[in-house]
């Protein structure tokens, strides 16, 4: 089955791509017009990171080519391996299969993510990379470590696809959802009625609290739900108020010891 000219295979690697730069891309764009929204001052995200736009820019860009690479082979041994034509299971086994999908990503998320902050090594030489963003932005979502990149998102993302058993094409959703959900919660600003907020407990207020200091051994879950940091007892909690000068102060408490 294909759609536009591709195949199903092709869609999963090449679609997020396209809806990364493009969704990352328009809150570039609407951030200048909505500072009342912000979590931050505009200027800080050059002043308080420890990266400029275009390191992270070139970053991003380097990390997409080795996703890029290394997804050709598996999509030439996809395309060659295939026999009768994919067909789409129903609606409601398409749900299943994407609740699975982001159960498994969130507990690899959460382990994984975990584990780069508490060894010493992983974060100084891997992790840390991606600390330099103390004030996240939308198209720094993907900014890390290639290898980082490679063990935390690669590999939970193939692992969700193939213990869901989704299609390629119900792949290129997920993938595409992921993506959409990792630029929310990097953006920097807080949109009241965002549907995100209605469905998902994670959200940039709450990832944004990860990326202070304050936050670096807490909230650790990512991309949707929060449950493994309560679970965990590594739950940071925290109030947005309305800053004099525009936009919103994140306010942040520590957890009760037990």
């Amino acid at each position: 089955m294909t759609l536009m000219g591709l195949s199903d295979e092709a869609l999963w690697i090449f679609v997020p791509l396209v809806v990364f730069w493009g969704y990352s891309g328009m809150y570039e764009v609407v951030g200048c017009f909505l500072g009342k929204y912000r979590l931050f001052p505009k200027e800080d995200e050059d002043g308080r990171n420890l990266i400029t736009k275009w390191e992270a820019i070139k970053g991003v860009l380097f990390n997409q080519a080795i996703q890029l690479a290394l997804s050709f082979p598996f999509l030439w041994l996809q395309g060659n391996r295939r026999g009768a034509p994919i067909v789409q299971p129903p609606l409601y086994v398409q749900a299943v299969q994407l609740l699975v999908a982001i159960l498994v990503l969130d507990m690899w998320q959460y382990f994984g993510h975990r584990l780069f902050h508490t060894n010493r090594f992983l974060y100084k030489r891997i992790h840390a990379l991606h600390h330099h963003l103390i004030v996240p932005y939308a198209f720094a979502a993907q900014y890390q470590h290639p290898l980082e990149a490679l063990l935390l998102d690669n590999v939970g993302a193939v692992l969700a696809y193939v213990v869901s058993g989704m299609t390629p094409r119900t792949a290129a959703f997920f993938f595409s959802l992921t993506l959409v959900k990792s630029i929310d919660d990097h953006c920097g600003l807080w949109l009241p009625g965002h549907p995100f907020h209605l469905v998902f407990s994670n959200n940039s207020a709450f990832h944004s609290v990860h990326h202070q200091l304050y936050g670096g051994k807490a909230n650790f879950s990512a991309p949707y739900f929060t449950f493994w940091d309560k679970i965990m007892g590594t739950y940071m909690p925290y109030n947005l108020e309305p800053r004099e000068e525009g936009g919103y102060e994140l306010k942040h408490f520590e957890p009760k010891e037990d």
